[in-house]
């Protein structure tokens, strides 16, 4: 076997700053492989460089070589015998790995601010992107070798992450070094992707991911996947051309209007092995392909495809933070994530399966050590499930790891009021939340919404404030913002037991902290009764054995 260095270090490549450098790929088994990485530090130009060695073995080479300090302008180069390979135009400074499903996938060019790409060139900027291949063939393997980092203002600029753009360039901007992102994202997929199907399969709930899926392909031999998978291709993107058409004519058509003129909607197609959604594909064609890369931390958007098992969320994400961690030999890795915002689609109910998933995610943010959630609550766009919105998402998570990883102090924006704990006074319960201390603020709800939003159906009384007695029947509540702290009660209900704030999948969106940032949403008390609109068997099956 030739050597061979992984497609993630090209020209133009970012390596981690102040951390040990893996530089990995394949060779001749048995031989060894030596790396160098040299050039000028930022500041000063001072000369550093860096060597290491290790030896193939299995037909894959791992090196670990010592820390840099932040450079542009570097070599690396890879022996092994007299094979030799070069990497130039090589920086050294901040690298994340920008991870989840369309929200962090949404690209630059379609996103409202997307007149930043009209800046100018900026190489302390790249982005790198893992190819979006669901099946490991000859062919995947030609176009990998394709793929390369790129610098704000290439040509593929356009495509990169928005999400991902605005929190590189808004670390850059504070820290003066180069920052590398590296998208690793597919819209569509549950969480469940991005495992491997070990870790899924051993855990008794979580299993359900994995006997779905292999109850859908029961009898087939991969070649019969396959081919089913290819059909749907074909038929899908003539059904998507169809589609398109509708919406061209009239951007507010119904669904079941569009699927009368358009036809049967196949999407996600046939489970399979070339199917992306199937659990643990993308961990094996795009997440390994890249670890373990040398990272300062993981940014995350993703939960929307799990809406139909909300009451697993909270363990299936807790195991991916813990898989990547693992993956990447450090338990303490950051972990910057998403709180999904407001969402509903015009022609479906309030299912309130999305309030489970937002509060899954808070509850992760409160118990895995170097996690931060990002709340988004007011980013969501009535019957768009892709907000357009993107730089206040990315900003908002680059506050949270200036905060958490830099260490950067009274970062206006890096954490929003979360709810702490309730006292109960006579007739009313008073809040107390974190991150609240300058108090709170009521702003009129911006008018983002899709034409056709119904005012009556979701109305704003009680600013998005409910409470119940011990019988868990919820009314709008009477509120009263008293510092950092809220009370709420309601007439009739002399002895109020539970408060819960934006429960509901699609509401306005009014309370914010002093920094602008909205208060996050939640229930004081997971024994309310509460149980999501039955969309599905999977949702109360969930609800009844997932952990809580």
């Amino acid at each position: 076997m030739e050597l061979k260095l992984a497609a993630v270090f090209s020209d133009k490549s970012v390596l981690q700053r102040g951390r040990n450098i893996a530089v990995f790929g394949n060779g001749p088994e048995g031989e060894r492989v030596e790396a160098v990485i040299g050039g000028k530090k930022l500041g000063d130009g001072e000369v550093q460089e860096s060597r290491g060695s290790g030896f193939v073995r299995k037909g894959r080479f791992e090196i670990l070589l010592s820390p840099l300090e932040a450079g542009v302008d570097h070599t690396m180069c890879v022996t092994c015998g007299k094979e030799e390979i070069k990497r130039q135009d090589i920086a050294i400074g901040e690298v994340w790995l920008a991870g989840g499903q369309s929200n962090m996938e949404f690209e630059l060019q379609n996103c409202t601010e997307k007149e930043v790409l009209n800046r100018p060139a900026n190489s302390m900027i790249r982005f790198y992107y893992t190819q979006k291949k669901a099946y490991m063939d000859e062919e995947f393997f030609r176009s990998e070798e394709k793929t390369g980092w790129e610098c704000f203002g290439d040509q593929g600029t356009k495509y990169w992450s928005a999400v991902g753009y605005f929190f590189g360039a808004g670390l850059q901007e504070m820290l003066k070094v180069p920052v590398g992102i590296i998208g690793c994202n597919w819209g569509g997929t549950s969480a469940s992707a991005w495992m491997p199907k070990e870790a899924i399969a051993g855990d008794r709930e979580l299993k359900v991911y994995l006997d779905t899926y292999e109850a859908a392909v029961a009898g087939k031999t991969e070649e019969e996947q396959r081919r089913e998978y290819d059909e749907y291709l074909v038929y899908q993107a003539e059904f998507d051309r169809r589609a398109q058409e509708c919406y061209a004519e009239d951007p507010e058509m119904e669904w079941s209007e569009v699927l009368e003129r358009a036809g049967e909607c196949r999407w996600p197609g046939p489970m399979g092995c070339s199917n992306p959604f199937r659990p643990g594909g993308l961990y094996e064609c795009m997440l390994k392909r890249i670890m373990p890369y040398s990272l300062k931390g993981f940014i995350y958007y993703q939960g929307e495809s799990d809406d139909h098992l909300p009451a697993l969320y909270r363990k299936l994400f807790t195991r991916l933070i813990e898989q990547w961690r693992e993956d990447w030999r450090d338990d303490s890795l950051p972990f910057i994530f998403a709180q999904l915002p407001m969402h509903r689609y015009k022609q479906d109910p309030d299912y309130k399966n999305w309030c489970l998933i937002r509060e899954a995610q808070s509850r992760v943010g409160d118990t895995i050590k170097n996690t931060a959630m990002t709340c988004i609550i007011d980013q969501g766009v009535y019957n768009d499930i892709h907000p357009k919105r993107k730089r206040e998402v990315g900003e908002r998570m680059c506050s949270q790891a200036l905060k958490l990883v830099y260490g950067f102090e009274n970062v206006p924006g890096a954490a929003g009021p979360l709810f702490e704990y309730t006292e109960y006074g006579e007739g009313e319960l008073i809040l107390h939340f974190k991150h609240a201390e300058g108090g709170f603020i009521v702003k009129e709800p911006e008018d983002v919404k899709r034409p056709g939003y119904d005012k009556d159906a979701y109305p704003a009384s009680g600013l998005g404030f409910e409470v119940a007695g011990e019988d868990g029947k919820y009314v709008p509540a009477q509120v009263k913002i008293c510092g950092d702290k809220i009370r709420v009660s309601a007439p009739g209900l002399p002895f109020p037991a539970y408060a819960r704030y934006l429960w509901t999948n699609y509401a306005d969106v009014a309370v914010y902290g002093a920094e602008g940032i909205p208060l996050a949403p939640f229930r004081t008390d997971r024994r309310d009764g509460f149980q999501p609109f039955n969309q599905n068997k999977e949702i109360q099956q969930s609800m009844e054995t997932g952990s809580r």
